[in-house]
């Protein structure tokens, strides 16, 4: 593992197709597949998998031409870029064997730690069927309930970046609006295929008889275990959904009538919408859960349309709050299952994370702060199941390159660095920044932050590099965060001074 040489601004033109001419066009490689693996932060993978010779450098590049974009994308540049500047530093040669990503859910075996989310992207045979197909290692299916669902038309609002690809999105949708009965022979089908995937069953009752008939027809019918939604954000009913995830007692209620209807294990799914999760999580556990399931949309309002003057999605000309998720919520995500896997009463318990997962490294993050299983859905209604393989290939490298066995060696490791207060933090040092002359541009962008958002520590020299002032800097790092080119970083050593009067 190494400091990155390809981004994704090197290949914004790169529209990640299906099928893609590209790698119709190419004898040698896969160039849709190189390609997607540098958006998927996986330029080491990438690299190994490169072949030693590079058969790119007197190519003609019809790859380039036959590109629905075409020559827009400089395949052969950014290949020979992964064969003579990524490759040669690579410690490990790419690993054959995938052992090391097993991990289990409540001591049921999971052949890795990737789960869909319960969404649209699990809501039917098929979809589950090619999502397993590819590698996923199981699906929380889409909640079943006994409610009648109705979707609304349109139903999803996103907020984007460059290219196109998505930062946050919001949907107003709710439920599974196939039967009970449906779904149920959906499970048997699933299970007949594939015995050994794993199938979480999200489940939304109306009432305590109710959430037990839910979960022991969905034991009996074959899912492996139990999730319970406590925390969608779009139900028309009162005391459904993230109602019950705000509300202990609820929690505590529900979990224990769900454990009354099945003896496989129950994870209890919680709402965001709160200002502390623990609550909610010993809730659960008291009510006979196994672990839980964090976390599930944001409530939101997107943006107003400035001549309708109606929000997203605008259904008939009206709006509702809604649940946000995408790479944006991840942050969020991340420090509710930290404030969960630090709770002395989930000791023992299961954490599957949720919240933000797109590549290898997200994930990453979550186990690092105590989850055993992370679960996707924004990520794959944008890119399609396909991501599995960067997913896989990415923490496989990863845990290879560091000699790593399995997962559960770097489980909760982030725990130790993480505190819910600022309080516990040194303030009396400074790490001052480094500027790079060899990469800086001069666009003064550092200058205009440091100006206006920072300490006015930064100036121009003759030829348009930055200067500091040692005297005015506090170490904040503004500067680094907005440099485009990557060229400023941390010094390696803190300069400590007499404490601020």
């Amino acid at each position: 593992m190494f400091e990155k040489v390809i981004r994704r601004s090197d290949m914004l033109s790169c529209v990640l197709c299906k099928d893609a001419p590209c790698t119709a066009a190419c004898s040698t490689i896969d160039p849709a597949a190189m390609l997607r693996r540098i958006w998927f932060s996986n330029e080491d993978v990438a690299a190994a998998l490169f072949p030693d010779d590079n058969p790119c450098m007197n190519c003609a590049a019809p790859c380039e031409d036959k590109c629905i974009r075409a020559h827009k994308v400089e395949i052969r540049k950014l290949m020979t870029t992964l064969h003579e500047q990524v490759k040669p530093k690579l410690d490990i040669a790419m690993p054959e064997d995938e052992s090391r990503l097993k991990t289990d859910i409540c001591g049921i075996e999971l052949e890795n730690p990737f789960l869909l989310s319960s969404s649209v992207v699990a809501s039917t045979y098929d979809m589950c069927d090619r999502a397993f197909a590819a590698g996923w290692a199981g699906a929380a299916f889409k909640t079943i309930c006994s409610l009648e669902i109705h979707e609304t038309s349109p139903r999803f609002s996103a907020v984007s970046g460059v290219n196109n690809d998505i930062i946050g999105f919001k949907n107003v949708e709710q439920l599974s609006d196939h039967s009970v009965e449906e779904n149920m022979a959906v499970f048997r089908k699933l299970k007949a295929k594939y015995p050994h995937k794993f199938i979480l069953a999200s489940i939304m009752g109306q009432d305590e008889k109710d959430w037990a008939r839910l979960a022991r027809l969905c034991e009996e019918n074959g899912a492996d275990a139990i999730e319970l939604n406590f925390s969608c954000p779009n139900m028309m009913e009162e005391g459904l959904g993230s109602d019950i995830g705000q509300s202990p007692d609820l929690v505590e209620r529900y979990t224990r009538a769900a454990r009354k209807g099945t003896k496989i294990p129950i994870l209890a799914k919680l709402t965001p919408n709160v200002s502390n999760m623990n609550p909610a999580a010993d809730a659960a556990i008291k009510g006979g859960a196994d672990g839980v399931a964090a976390i599930n949309t944001i409530k939101s309002v997107m943006g107003i349309n400035r001549h309708t003057y109606v929000s997203s999605p605008s259904v008939h000309g009206k709006s509702a709050v809604g649940g946000y998720s995408g790479r944006a919520i991840k942050p969020i995500a991340l420090r509710f299952v930290s404030e969960v896997a630090m709770n002395p009463f989930m000791k023992d318990k299961h954490i599957s994370g949720i919240g933000g997962i797109e590549t290898w490294k997200d994930a990453l993050d979550f186990i690092l702060l105590g989850a055993g299983s992370v679960q996707v859905t924004t990520a794959v209604m944008q890119y399609g199941y396909r991501i599995i393989d960067d997913l896989k290939a990415g923490l496989n490298y990863y845990l290879a390159d560091k000699g790593l066995n399995n997962i559960s060696e770097i489980k909760g490791l982030g725990l130790d660095s993480i505190s819910h207060t600022t309080e516990v933090l040194e303030r009396d040092s400074i790490v001052f920044p480094i500027f790079h002359k060899e990469k800086c541009i001069g666009c003064g962008r550092c200058i205009i932050s440091c100006d206006d958002g920072g300490h006015q520590a930064l100036s121009f020299d003759e030829n348009r590099h930055p200067v500091l002032n040692g005297q005015k800097c506090v170490g904040c790092h503004l500067c680094k965060l907005v440099c485009p080119q990557n060229a400023i970083s941390a010094a390696r050593k803190r300069v400590y001074r007499d404490k601020k009067q």
